[in-house]
């Protein structure tokens, strides 16, 4: 009896003084610190056809561009990237948020006349028509813009390549509640298996019509 108890606390000291594996190995929290950020990716001059090409205008509503100042700024050249689209004459389509209407639209870059829209969460894919309108108009690029960079341009860039399009993010015309946020996105868009070889990250100056 005494033998067993004498081995049950050898064990025990001996558990004790093993380290806490579990405890012991580093995280990437842990390492956060440590990290040195990737040079930025490089910025590629595109060509669109305008017969073939989409422009999706992510959100661009009061509700989630107003109380983000970064949004708000990036309406100028949204609304230029806007503009040379419809001089293209190519298939302009909106998504709003729940909730909402396309009448929540910021005015700077408002649909005109008969522009089809969506409505869903951050993936504009999932539980719309965007992929039969894409389809019926012979689209097989779609150029992302909006608003928030994490959640609707991300989402809706990474599914529109899952499903067979081309995308182009013009990082001025994304936007999020940080410039860190804005950053990884725009870094994820250029390294993430399948999606990186099929979506080209530029800026509006770049695109050519």
């Amino acid at each position: 009896m005494k033998r067993g108890l004498l081995g049950l606390a050898i064990m025990a000291a001996m558990l004790a003084a093993a380290p806490d594996q579990a405890g012991a190995q580093q995280t990437i929290i842990d390492t956060w610190p440590d990290i040195k950020a990737p040079p930025a990716p490089a910025l590629k001059p595109v060509t669109v056809d305008p017969a073939t090409t989409a422009l999706l205008m992510l959100d661009f509503v009061k509700q989630a561009c107003e109380r983000r100042p970064r949004c708000v700024a990036s309406l100028p050249v949204a609304k230029q990237l806007l503009a040379e689209a419809r001089a293209k004459n190519m298939l302009v389509v909106y998504s709003f948020v729940s909730g909402g209407t396309m009448a929540d639209t910021m005015p700077e870059v408002a649909p005109v006349g008969k522009e089809p829209a969506v409505q869903s969460g951050p993936d504009k894919f999932v539980g719309t028509d965007l992929e039969k309108i894409l389809r019926e108009h012979g689209i097989k690029t779609v150029i992302v813009a909006g608003t928030a960079a994490n959640g609707a341009v991300l989402h809706t860039s990474d599914e529109a390549v899952f499903r067979g399009f081309s995308a182009v993010v013009p990082v001025d015309t994304m936007s999020a509640d940080s410039p860190f946020i804005e950053e990884y996105v725009a870094y994820d868009l250029t390294v993430a298996p399948r999606v990186a070889t099929a979506t080209t990250l530029t800026r509006v100056g770049l695109i050519k019509f």
